[in-house]
């Protein structure tokens, strides 16, 4: 049993490095996918063995995190923050990429001396950004909804259309008139999977009383990855029926939803160390010199033609200001999704596939250090920064099985409009009632005076009927106050 203990103590030394990785990344204010790249390449130079990631199994398990990482995406991405920004995430994710293509493979066609297939293969994988990369350096960028909205959007979605376009640029046979219509099916159906699977999770979830709270975070994650098997065994955008899906569970009503939420990001957190670290596993540093020169080329196509051009002409029907657009085109992180892509390509049968995969991996260094750490500053410069909202209000629900009632936990956050509203102000609906607040690591039993604070976590006990307008009436409340309207109030999201 050596082998075992050494393989169990070499992967929990590695998560507990990554760990500590993203501490010594915030510090240095540098984003922690390049300590994970450096550690898999110090693993790989000097402890394990290079030869067991062989490329077909690095694309394998690539694959996987990122079907994780689209998990944990979809499920901490709200609705009310996209649904502003869906047609430009769209728009960002179809009609930009086709263009990125275009512009890229044209210019390194001229540039590389590759042919034009090559050129647009290369186009393709260097043109889809990142959802780790976005999700992680976005959400401490502090930029306006419009804005955030549409890079996780992009992000979470791009990823299948640049999948199907280096298949089909890799494998060598021959493009014809149906090869668009049969991508545009794909990503259809892949949706319309993802859409179904996920209202049936919501659905089950919602009427399942499990016996403990760790199975439905299990339970939804195991719905998203499920949504990636039948779209890819329905010849469909496995990828994108994962993003659906999870998107779907994320904002629907589920019990126990800070369990889930908190299970998937600890899940994604986990495949972002493992698919970073794997992936400085499999590249050679001695491989990496001559592909710096490259790499430099295709950098300077990406961030001053192919991004920018194919962000003016996606946003023109939106008409977003030029500051936006200029953000957007900065704003197109690259991570480890361009090395899998470049995998991908090298397992399809690509020519000179190694040497993309070099220069993906140097590219994907130089754009992190240069995008992920000036995207705050260049946030503040075009005015697209935001100031900090106030922490989401936490609403946790757990059905109490055949009693046809739920338990709601709430925690008044920080700058919430429920503080100083007294109990009886809240005016909760026929069917619910605030049973224990706890304060101060101390439970007490309120009544009609009792005054709320922020960070005071509160049981509410509602019937199954009430639980909706119980959760609108506090949700109300905690952005408008004591004021808050009771009809007509619907409790959604929305701007503060």
């Amino acid at each position: 049993m050596a082998s075992l203990e050494i393989l169990l103590g070499a992967i929990a030394a590695v998560v507990l490095l990554g760990v500590v990785a993203v501490r010594v990344s915030v510090r240095l204010g540098l984003p922690s996918l390049l300590l994970y790249l450096g550690i898999g390449m110090v693993l790989g130079e000097f402890v394990l063995d290079r030869a067991i990631f062989d490329a077909a199994f690095t694309e394998s398990l690539g694959l996987a995190a990122l079907v994780l990482i689209l998990v944990e995406g979809g499920l901490t991405t709200r609705w009310d923050i996209v649904r502003p920004s869906l047609g430009v995430g769209i728009a960002l994710s179809t009609v930009s990429v086709a263009i990125s293509i275009a512009v890229a493979g044209t210019l390194l066609h001229v540039l590389l001396d590759l042919d034009w297939r090559a050129a647009f293969l290369w186009g393709a994988v260097l043109s889809s950004t990142d959802a780790a990369a976005v999700f992680s350096v976005l959400r401490a960028a502090g930029v306006s909804r419009r804005i955030s909205g549409a890079l996780e959007l992009e992000s979470g979605v791009n990823d299948a259309p640049v999948v199907l376009a280096v298949v089909l640029l890799a494998s060598g046979e021959p493009l014809s008139l149906w090869t668009l219509p049969l991508v545009a099916f794909e990503l259809v159906a892949g949706g319309v999977i993802g859409l179904l699977l996920g209202l049936g999770g919501a659905w089950a979830l919602r009427r399942a009383a499990l016996p403990a709270t760790g199975l439905y975070p299990l339970a939804a994650v195991a719905v998203c990855v499920l949504a990636y098997a039948a779209g890819q065994g329905a010849h469909a955008s496995g990828l994108l029926a994962t993003f659906v899906a999870a998107l779907v569970l994320g904002n629907a009503k589920l019990p126990h939803r800070a369990a889930v939420l908190s299970f998937a990001e600890g899940t994604g957190w986990l495949a972002q160390i493992g698919l970073f670290v794997m992936l400085g596993l499999y590249v050679s540093p001695a491989n990496l010199g001559g592909a710096l020169v490259p790499a430099l080329i295709a950098g300077a196509v990406l961030l001053l033609a192919a991004r920018p051009v194919s962000v003016i002409a996606a946003a023109a029907p939106f008409r977003m200001p030029w500051r936006e657009q200029a953000f957007l085109s900065w704003a197109g992180l690259r991570g480890a999704v361009p090395i899998v892509l470049a995998l991908i390509a090298l397992t399809e049968g690509a020519a000179d596939g190694n040497r993309l995969v070099d220069v993906v991996f140097v590219l994907v260094v130089l754009l992190t250090l240069l995008q992920g750490t000036t995207l705050p500053w260049v946030a503040k410069l075009l005015r697209v920064a935001r100031p900090a909202e106030p922490r989401e209000l936490e609403v946790d629900a757990a059905p109490l099985g055949e009693l046809g009632a739920d338990l709601l936990q709430v925690r008044v956050p920080v700058g919430s409009k429920m503080r100083g509203v007294y109990l009886r102000e809240l005016r909760l609906p026929v069917g619910a009632t605030v049973s224990l607040v706890v304060r101060d690591e101390a439970a007490f039993t309120p009544d009609g005076e009792t005054r709320l604070r922020e960070l005071d976590q509160l049981l509410v006990v509602t019937t199954a009927e009430a639980r909706g307008a119980t959760e609108a009436r506090i949700r109300a409340v905690d952005r408008a106050g004591r004021l808050a309207r009771w009809r007509g109030e619907d409790g959604s999201g929305g701007n503060r």
